[in-house]
């Protein structure tokens, strides 16, 4: 028998006869025709780049919290935050801390660091030939910056670190990528700095444009230390009386919970001493268009809180690989494009401002879920809002 093949068409792939045909094919694994996969209110060629061999969309509700009021050097004002999920009972946790951290005056975010890397590995016959390589290309950064830089228009090479093991070394070129999240863009522009590296210097014995270093789409320590993507932080203080009437908790109890979960994620070794700042990521990410993927990343998170003098409680969450965009990829899809709209996200120069809002809306998301635990109203609340019965 022979095997099936999925219909592909070379002159249009995103025509509306051959994305039928490839429904039908799936409509005879599935024993019936589609009722939601094949209902779409876009021209699937505005998919072009985004996804092949097209058949549908999934459709991920998505809901509205806040307004949150945020204090950054790029989003200011107040914000309606597009959330798309199917997990109950997110958006109204959120909503809830949107709602405590606006009463307390708002969220001061800031970014404090942005780069992309594509980490490429050199290898040598020995470990003193890998040493004086990495003072070679200290030695002639400047070509090869021009040798990446002809591939972009935006990107820009800021600077190349070098990490040595054994006759390898190791390396992470940083770059400054616009509005765009950037990891195409690097990976060009890296291969075409490599090719002329190796033209240059006859002591490379092999080359890869990728060693698993830059971690792409993987959690790791360096990337919490080093910063990938935006690292930007969202910080708050919220007096104890507001955290009483509307939290059902208090600074002495988030502060002493704050304590307990810390050592709990040390234990287990986390990536994020906080209590689920994925939820909120994803949901934006889904909701704008991002690599979903890149929570992996993205979900990093260091958590701090104290308590102050006069009874309130210092909150603040860094995010130190935040990998958003604000051109390219599914950010012009047009559903993410509208969502965008909402956030007053599209268009040129918005990006750093996108960051601004996840980063608040994660802040949000730690002070509710945190609120729900100390004051034990967690599994009441799954009950009444997440149940779907």
């Amino acid at each position: 028998m022979a095997s099936v093949r999925v219909p592909y068409s070379k002159e249009d792939d995103y025509a509306d006869e051959i994305i039928r045909q490839r429904q039908e094919l799936a409509e005879q694994y599935l024993g019936e025709p589609f009722q939601h996969v094949n209902r779409y209110s876009f021209d699937p060629h505005v998919c072009r780049g985004n996804i092949e061999s097209f058949i549908g969309v999934a459709q991920v509700p998505i809901g509205l919290a806040g307004p949150i009021l945020i204090h950054g050097e790029h989003a200011q004002g107040e914000f309606l935050i597009p959330l798309a999920t199917s997990e109950g009972t997110l958006v109204a946790s959120y909503n809830r801390g949107m709602k405590a951290l606006t009463m307390a005056g708002g969220v001061l975010c800031t970014v404090t660091a942005d780069q992309m890397q594509r980490a490429p590995v050199f290898i040598f016959q020995n470990a003193r030939d890998a040493r004086d390589f990495a003072d070679w290309l200290r030695e002639h950064f400047s070509q090869v910056k021009a040798a990446a830089e002809s591939t972009t228009r935006v990107g820009k090479l800021l600077n190349i670190e070098f990490y040595q093991a054994n006759k390898f070394l190791y390396t992470r070129f940083n770059y400054s990528t616009g509005d765009a999240a950037g990891q195409n863009m690097v990976g060009r522009a890296t291969y075409v700095a490599c090719q002329w590296i190796v033209q240059n210097n006859s002591k490379v014995v092999r080359w890869f444009l990728e060693s698993n270093f830059a971690t792409d789409k993987k959690a790791s320590q360096i990337n919490s230390i080093m910063t990938r993507g935006k690292r930007v932080t969202a910080e708050a203080t919220i007096p104890g009386d507001l955290l009483r009437q509307v939290m059902r908790t208090s600074p002495e109890a988030l502060h002493y919970h704050f304590q307990v979960q810390s050592i709990g994620g040390f234990l287990s070794g986390v990536n994020n001493n906080g209590a689920h700042s994925a939820n909120g990521v994803t949901a934006m990410f889904i909701a704008t268009g991002q690599d979903v993927a890149n929570v992996a990343e993205s979900s990093a998170g260091i958590l701090y809180c104290e308590r102050t003098p006069d009874d309130a409680l210092y909150l603040s969450i860094t995010i130190p690989s935040l990998i958003v965009a604000t051109y390219g990829g599914g950010t012009g899809l047009p559903t993410q494009r509208e969502c965008l709209k909402l956030l007053g996200c599209d268009g040129p120069g918005k990006v750093n401002k996108l960051a601004e809002i996840v980063a608040a809306v994660v802040l949000a998301g730690e002070l509710s879920l945190a609120s729900a635990i100390s004051s034990h109203d967690w599994v009441s609340s799954h009950e009444q809002y997440g149940r779907n019965r």
